[in-house]
């Protein structure tokens, strides 16, 4: 029976495939944020110059 515990890989795997989602979800999470930044950059950027073009 320990045997078998210790050759049984189906854990292994499911960790592995938790560690790939996690770290995508991260990579995800932190390229949404710079790209909200980045959107809000260009907005407020563009209101202020339009509103001095219109003064």
């Amino acid at each position: 029976m320990i045997k078998r515990f210790f050759h049984d890989r189906n854990g292994a795997t499911a960790i592995e495939y938790g560690l790939i989602v996690t770290v995508l979800s991260l990579a995800i999470v932190a390229g949404v944020a710079t790209a909200t930044n980045s959107i809000e950059y260009l907005f407020a950027n563009n209101t202020s110059r339009l509103q001095q073009s219109l003064n």
